[in-house]
């Protein structure tokens, strides 16, 4: 049982709450949500644990990530769940704002098998998603372009971006410049608009699926036909990567990206701020005034 002091509103969240496109629905509840109390990060302590657990302790700062239920003041997950302790040098809003971003990103960049020396584009870099992978793909040792908005240009050159391209002035689809992987971290791009500026053998990874209902077809489609593919990865939170996302934190080589932060009272303001989709990093809420 962990007491929470601080979690999210994503985009995830946000997709859950409104249903759209329509057909989504069919998985979310026709009339309302399914699931009434959103929110997948957390951060917080050990209130209590089960006989059998041995790894956790009542007392223990924690951080993680989980499908529903984190908008609340207490939530019960399985020790073995992707939750481990959290970074000491870490405040308890920083944490919450490290999961769901960095393990898509992870996800994406180990399905494109990023390497040292590759060049990859990240578009919309200065999302949640999109800062976690500009982070990784250092790590990787790739040579990383970010493309955002003007105010955050010197953000993304902070997190280790080589180049970076403001699209309210110059569209990287027709400067002439070509990569290995192109990384639409926001769903805004299409492959086909892209596809120009891919290396051959290149892949484009595409993040949502939102109203692009033909993506999945394209995606099996580009595996037979031409040199360059698009690929939708499917990310799986597993408490290895949180463990791993972890450890580059506590090496200096990852650090979450905070908006702004909401009291848990006010989550229809800040799931309003995400929906404007201008948000830079993450949007976090605390709880009771976090700790």
């Amino acid at each position: 049982l962990v007491r929470i002091h601080a979690t999210t509103v994503n985009r995830t969240d946000c997709g859950w709450r409104s249903a759209t496109p329509f057909f989504a629905r069919y998985f979310t509840g026709l009339r309302r949500p399914r699931q009434r109390i959103l929110g997948m990060e957390l951060a917080g302590e050990v209130e209590a644990v089960g006989a059998a657990v041995t790894e956790f302790h009542v007392g223990d700062a924690v951080f993680g990530v989980k499908s529903f239920g984190a908008h609340a003041e207490f939530v019960c997950v399985r020790a073995s769940s992707p939750v481990a302790h959290k970074p000491a040098s870490m405040s308890f809003e920083e944490a919450a704002a490290v999961c769901d971003g960095a393990l898509i990103a992870l996800a994406c960049l180990r399905r494109a098998d990023l390497r040292k020396g590759q060049r990859i584009l990240v578009y919309g870099a200065s999302g949640s998603i999109g800062t976690a992978a500009v982070q990784l793909a250092r790590y990787f040792d790739a040579d990383v372009t970010a493309v955002c908005n003007t105010k955050n240009l010197d953000l993304l050159r902070s997190l280790g971006a080589d180049h970076v391209v403001d699209y309210t002035q110059e569209d990287f689809t027709r400067n002439g410049e070509t990569y290995d992987v192109i990384f639409d971290s926001v769903g805004m791009h299409s492959f086909r608009r892209c596809r120009r500026s891919l290396k051959p053998g290149g892949i484009f990874l595409e993040t949502d699926l939102g109203y692009m209902w033909h993506v999945p077809l394209l995606a099996l489609a580009t595996r037979w036909i031409g040199n360059k593919r698009l690929t939708l990865p499917i990310p799986h939170y597993t408490k290895k990567d949180v463990l791993f996302l972890k450890d580059l934190i506590e090496a200096g080589r990852y650090r979450a990206v905070i908006d702004r932060c909401y009291p848990l009272e006010q989550v229809v303001e800040a799931t309003r701020y995400v929906e404007t989709k201008q948000k830079t990093g993450n949007v976090v809420l605390t709880v009771n005034g976090g700790h």
